[in-house]
């Protein structure tokens, strides 16, 4: 937690030390609706939605603060086809993150890094003893991102690590796409 804090205080010392982009405007808004894959194995999918508002330090660096929501699910039957076994999972996910773009033209390809709280609920099933193992927990997590943006598009793969909450995997790959509001080229 004290290195969340560190974070945190660097963050606004950054703001008020007058540092901004001299080519975009320095505030904007992430949206985005993706596919989350679970960790597992077995058939999978899920759906997840992030907002994420951000702040230019310079044109190449933004840092800002990502709130997810995704659920999965994942599921494998065996052989016979008797016995089904899977999970199914939800989190929702509280980072810090930061941005690095690689330049400043319209197509903008960048890598990224966010750390934080993920808090988790999920279920363990097995057909056969038709129970199933209930977890819920908060969890330290990062996730780190590669992806670009065009004019206002975004597009982004991340990967989710948020750890066990005792026998369900919480990680997951995150497939990306959306807008952002703000945060355009300043023009001169």
């Amino acid at each position: 937690m004290r290195k969340l804090t560190f974070v945190f205080a660097l963050i606004i010392s950054c703001f008020f030390a007058g540092a901004q982009s001299t080519s975009y405007k320095p505030f904007k808004v992430d949206l985005a609706v993706g596919y989350a894959i679970p960790g597992g194995s077995g058939s999978k999918g899920g759906v997840l939605f992030a907002v994420e508002p951000k702040y230019a330090l310079n044109d190449n660096i933004a840092l800002g603060l990502r709130l997810e929501g995704a659920a999965t699910a994942r599921a494998s039957v065996d052989e016979n086809g008797e016995k089904i076994v899977g999970s199914v999972k939800a989190s929702g996910s509280y980072l810090l993150t930061g941005d690095y773009y690689f330049n400043t033209n319209k197509f903008r390809p960048f890598a990224g890094v966010g750390a934080g709280l993920f808090k988790l609920a999920g279920i363990d099933f097995d057909s056969s003893t038709e129970e199933g193992d209930i977890q819920a927990g908060t969890k330290f997590g990062f996730a780190p991102r590669v992806g670009f943006e065009a004019g206002h598009f975004r597009a982004a793969i991340e990967y989710n690590v948020a750890g066990k909450t005792g026998t369900i995997n919480n990680n997951y790959l995150g497939i990306k796409l959306g807008a952002f509001i703000g945060g355009g080229r300043l023009t001169k």
